[in-house]
C-alpha cells in the first residue's frame, strides 16, 4: 500500500457496498453430527456505515464475521470485499489483501508487548512496507487521546487505553472496512463508551465503515444498523435501535 493510498481523503472514498455476501453456508461435521453456523445468508455493507451484527450463543454471528473478513472460507456462497471476489485468492493474496482492505479490532486488544503504543499503531503498515502519513497519524493520535503516551508500552496502558490504540492501528491504513469482535467487551461501561466513542467518530467524521459483533444492547444502539442472527440466518435487518428495543428483539431470538 502506497502512502498515497493511506492518506487518501474520506471524502474520496467510493459509495455502493464495500462487503457483500451471497448465499453463505459454513457446515461443520457431516451427517448426524452435522451443524450449519451459516444458512445461506445474503447480506451487504454500504460504504460510510457502522453496522453491529447481533445474536445468540451459536447463532453464527462470529463465523460470519470470520467470512467476511477473509479469515475463515465459507462451505458454499461468495464474498466480495471492495470489488475483490475472496474466493479462489490463495493465501498470499488473502494476507494481501487483508492487509491492505481491512482493519481488525479484537476483544483482547492483540497489542504486542514489546512495542511502544506509536510502534503498534503503526506496526501493520511498516509490515507493509509503507510509511505511515504523518498528518492522518496525528489526527488519529489526537483522536483516540494518547498523544503523552506514545512511548508507554501496552502493559502501562489500562484496558480502555489499549483498545484506543487498537482502534488507530486499525485505521491508519484507512482500510476499506474495519470489523470489531466484541470490541468494548474486556471494557467497563465507562472505557467501552470511550471506544465506541471513537468508532463512531471514525464513521462520521473520518467516513469509515465499521462491522462490529457484540452482545452488548448498549454498543449496538450507537450503530447506524443493526443485524440479527439465529441459527445461521438473518432474522431481523434493522436501522438504528434503542438499547431497550435491542434487548427486546433478542429476548424474541432466545
Amino acid at each position: 500500500m502506497s502512502t498515497t493510498e493511506a492518506a487518501a481523503p474520506a471524502a474520496e472514498r467510493p459509495t455502493g457496498d464495500v462487503v457483500a455476501a451471497r448465499d453463505l453456508t459454513k457446515v461443520y461435521g457431516e451427517g448426524e453430527s452435522e451443524v450449519r453456523a451459516l444458512d445461506g445468508v445474503t447480506i451487504s455493507f454500504p460504504h460510510g456505515q457502522l453496522a453491529a451484527v447481533m445474536g445468540p450463543s451459536g447463532s453464527g454471528k462470529s463465523t460470519l464475521m470470520h467470512i467476511l473478513a477473509g479469515l475463515d472460507q465459507p462451505t458454499s456462497g461468495s464474498v466480495v470485499v471492495d470489488g475483490t471476489e475472496l474466493a479462489g485468492l490463495n493465501d498470499q493474496k488473502l494476507t494481501l489483501l487483508r492487509r491492505e482492505k481491512i482493519g481488525f479490532v479484537f476483544q483482547f486488544f492483540n497489542l504486542l508487548p514489546m512495542l511502544t503504543a506509536q510502534e503498534n499503531i503503526q506496526l501493520p503498515l511498516r509490515i507493509a512496507g509503507a510509511t505511515p502519513d504523518p498528518e492522518w497519524e496525528r489526527t488519529l493520535i489526537e483522536a483516540i487521546g494518547l498523544g503523552d503516551r506514545l512511548t508507554h508500552r501496552p502493559s502501562e496502558l489500562s484496558g480502555g487505553q489499549q483498545q484506543r490504540v487498537a482502534v488507530a492501528r486499525a485505521l491508519l491504513s484507512r482500510p476499506a472496512v474495519v470489523f470489531g469482535d466484541e470490541p468494548t467487551g474486556n471494557l467497563d461501561s465507562k472505557t467501552g463508551a470511550e471506544v465506541l466513542e471513537l468508532l463512531r467518530r471514525a464513521v462520521d467524521e473520518f467516513g469509515q465503515t465499521v462491522i462490529m459483533v457484540t452482545h452488548d444492547a448498549s454498543a449496538a444502539s450507537i450503530a447506524d444498523r443493526v443485524v440479527f442472527l439465529r441459527d445461521g440466518r438473518v432474522v431481523r435487518d434493522s436501522g438504528r435501535m434503542s438499547a431497550s428495543e435491542i434487548l427486546d428483539t433478542i429476548k424474541t431470538l432466545e
